[in-house]
This record gives structure tokens, C-alpha cells and sequence, in this order.
């Protein structure tokens, strides 16, 4: 490690964030991951110039990514979100992948691959974001919060996936070949995932829960490096293996081990949101080109049309697809929490300037543009829906998809 004070710098902003958040809180609420990006920029070269990030400090910041995707994948209830609802949750995310790449082709100037970066990154939604406040309001359980989670969902798994598609560097047909063969694989151990585990499978979970073995914990881990290693083979991203190890770690876990289920995702998420995940917040923020963004008065005034057209590309789709018995208030909240974005903004900026086909300038007009939607938006959504019960669910979504 060429920086061993940056691990040090980390962790203390990681520690001095949800401090932040909490002492925010008393007049409005900030989401925690904006006092973890802003105090990765404090830090980092741009502004103090104490910490640097290497080799060391990326691949962490790779597995702070990777578990985050996972956790979003194991936050997916299909079975809650299935019929009409999912329907028309796909078809608003590719009418919105559909406007994004056309309009990103018209800003670059007909720059594909740029074009396929900054369309896709438009079409995301925060759902690991989103779904924590509407848990906090006793929504989630709710219509709305049903209708939320299969929106965000899409959300989530489309631009994954269209990242695996578009961004590989390959020809069209074969990435959608590699897809293709990746998907059949995830359906296989989807069934195996369905299947009843062995009675020495529970057994060993409850019996190595508050001990050093942590049979569970290793197992999930077990399956997240799999599906990792085996989208690396296919050379699909990795948010692709990790959104997919955390559908299949949902499935093992509630069938083989339900009454452990819980306290396994316990120890899953310390470990994520306890180390990796801020560690990737801050390295996002400490990586952030904030000198290209404030030298470039082009680039300042691309955050709020940014943040327009994410209203525009993901909150229009959704509003006008939203399932007719919610209200106008409702479908103008859930296309204002639809629109909130940030961690796979990040993402996919960040392969765009790894590949050299987005400028650092754009990228982070683009993150902070996300990070703008995620301090703003959110906060509308609850106050245009004020502290009104969540309606009763649809029998539509009862419906076989």
C-alpha cells in the first residue's frame, strides 16, 4: 500500500458520517452517503490533498461496490413485485433507456459508446436508498412501497444488465450471446436455490451462528465470489454476478434457514455498510474531479441539467406508467423517488473514464448531478406525500407474471 495513511483518513470519515447525518437530522434529513462522498472530497487531492488512493485502496473500493449490488439484489422480493406492476416497471425503464440514449446521442454530438454511458446511467435508481425510508414510514409493506420496490427494482437490474450489454466493448450479438449464456447458468442455480437444502444445512446455520465457524456468512460469501468469478469468465462486469448472488443468496437463505435468515443478513450487512460499502463513498468522493468540474463552467452548468433530465428520462417513463390506482400525488412521488440516483451513476461513469469514451468533467457533472437527487428528491417525495396511510394492495399484483 503506497498510501497506508489513506485507509486511516477513510475509516475516520466513515466513522464521522453517520455523526454528521445524525446532527443533521434534527432539521433535515441528509442521506448519509452525501456526508461520505463530500468528506471523500475534503480529504482527498483536490481539496486538504491528505489521502490518495492505489492499488490497494481501489480493489477495496471494487469490493465496497460489489457488495453493495449484492445487497440491492438481496433486498428484491420478485415475488412481492410480480403482475402488471412489473410489467409496467420494465416498460418504463426501457422507454427511459430508449430516451436516455437518444438524447445523450443529441448532447454528444452522436458519440456512440459516450452516448451509451451517459443514456444508461440515467435509467438508474437508488433503491438501496429509497427503500430504508419508506421502511422508516412503515410504507414499505404498503401499496406504494410495493409498487416503489418493483420500479426500483427494474431500476436497479436494467442498467446492470445494459451495462453487460453496451459497455463490454464487444460487438452487440455477442455480449447478448455471453448474456444469453450467463443467464441460463443464474436459472440453473436459481432452480438449485429453490430446491430443499439438506436438514444438516439448517442445522449447521443455527449451530455456527454466534460461533467462529459462521457457516452462513461464509457460504454467502462462497456464493457472491462465485457469481463474481463467473460473470468475470463470461467478461461481463461484476455488478452483473453481484446483483445475482444476492437474488440467489434471498432464495437459499429464506428456504434452507428462515428463522436464521435475518440474523445471517445481520452479520452480511455489518460487514458491507460497517466497512466496504462507505469505504466505496469515500473513495468515490476522493476520486471525484471536483478541479475539472469547477474550472469548467460548461461542465458546473451540466449538474442541474443533469438532474433535469434524470427527472425527465427516469421520472417521466414512470409517471406516465405508474398502475392507475394510485393517485396524482402518488405517481409524481414514486416518479420523484424512481428518479433518485447515485450508486450505479458512479458505476457507470466510472467504467466510461476507465474506458477513455467519458471525460472526467462529464462524469462528475454526472455524480454530482446524482448526488443533488439523492439530497432533493427523496425529500420532495415525502413531503408531497405528507404522513398519508399506504393504500391497501392491488389484487392486480396477484396476478402470475
Amino acid at each position: 500500500m503506497k498510501h497506508p495513511e489513506t485507509l486511516v483518513l477513510i475509516m475516520a470519515a466513515a466513522v464521522l458520517a453517520p455523526l454528521l447525518a445524525h446532527g443533521a437530522a434534527r432539521r433535515i434529513r441528509v442521506p448519509l452517503v452525501i456526508f461520505e462522498i463530500a468528506l471523500g472530497i475534503l480529504i482527498g487531492p483536490d481539496v486538504l490533498g491528505w489521502a490518495h488512493s492505489d492499488q490497494v485502496i481501489d480493489t477495496l473500493s471494487d469490493l465496497g461496490l460489489a457488495m453493495l449490488i449484492f445487497l440491492a439484489g438481496y433486498e428484491i422480493d420478485f415475488a412481492a413485485v410480480r403482475g402488471d406492476t412489473l410489467r409496467r416497471a420494465m416498460g418504463a425503464w426501457l422507454v427511459s433507456l430508449a430516451a436516455g440514449i437518444g438524447l445523450a446521442l443529441l448532447v454528444t454530438g452522436g458519440e456512440v459508446f459516450q452516448s451509451f454511458v451517459i443514456g444508461t446511467a440515467l435509467t438508474s435508481t437508488a433503491l438501496g436508498t429509497v427503500l430504508p425510508i419508506l421502511r422508516d414510514r412503515g410504507e414499505l409493506r404498503g401499496r406504494f412501497g410495493t409498487v416503489m420496490s418493483a420500479f426500483g427494482a427494474v431500476g436497479e437490474f436494467g442498467p446492470v444488465v445494459a451495462v453487460a450489454l453496451l459497455l463490454s466493448g464487444r460487438r452487440p450479438g455477442e455480449s447478448a450471446a455471453l448474456l444469453a449464456a450467463f443467464g441460463a447458468i443464474t436459472a440453473v442455480a436459481v432452480f438449485w436455490a429453490l430446491r430443499p437444502r439438506p436438514p444438516w444445512f439448517s442445522r449447521l446455520v443455527e449451530r455456527t451462528l454466534h460461533s467462529s465457524g459462521q457457516f452462513a456468512v461464509r457460504f454467502v460469501m462462497l456464493l457472491l465470489a462465485c457469481m463474481l468469478g463467473l460473470a468475470a469468465v463470461f467478461g461481463l462486469d461484476v455488478l452483473l454476478g453481484a446483483f445475482a448472488a444476492g437474488v440467489l443468496t434471498r432464495l437459499v437463505l429464506h428456504g434452507a434457514a428462515p428463522e436464521s435468515s435475518a440474523e445471517v443478513l445481520g452479520k452480511v450487512e455489518a460487514m458491507g455498510f460497517g466497512f466496504l460499502v462507505p469505504l466505496f463513498y469515500v473513495v468515490t468522493g476522493i476520486e471525484f474531479d471536483l478541479h475539472a468540474l469547477l474550472s469548467d463552467l460548461g461542465a458546473l452548468l451540466l449538474v442541474p441539467v443533469f438532474l433535469l433530465l434524470f427527472l425527465l428520462v427516469r421520472g417521466g417513463p414512470v409517471q406516465a406508467l405508474a398502475p392507475r390506482d394510485l393517485g396524482r400525488r402518488d405517481r409524481t412521488a414514486l416518479s420523484l423517488f424512481a428518479s433518485t440516483c447515485l450508486p450505479l451513476v458512479v458505476a457507470i461513469t466510472t467504467i466510461g473514464v476507465d474506458q477513455k469514451v467519458l471525460g472526467t468533467d462529464r462524469a462528475a457533472a454526472m455524480v454530482g448531478a446524482a448526488m443533488l437527487s439523492v439530497l432533493l428528491l427523496p425529500l420532495l417525495a415525502m413531503k408531497l406525500r405528507g404522513r398519508a396511510a399506504p393504500a391497501p394492495r392491488s389484487p392486480e399484483d396477484t396476478e402470475a407474471w
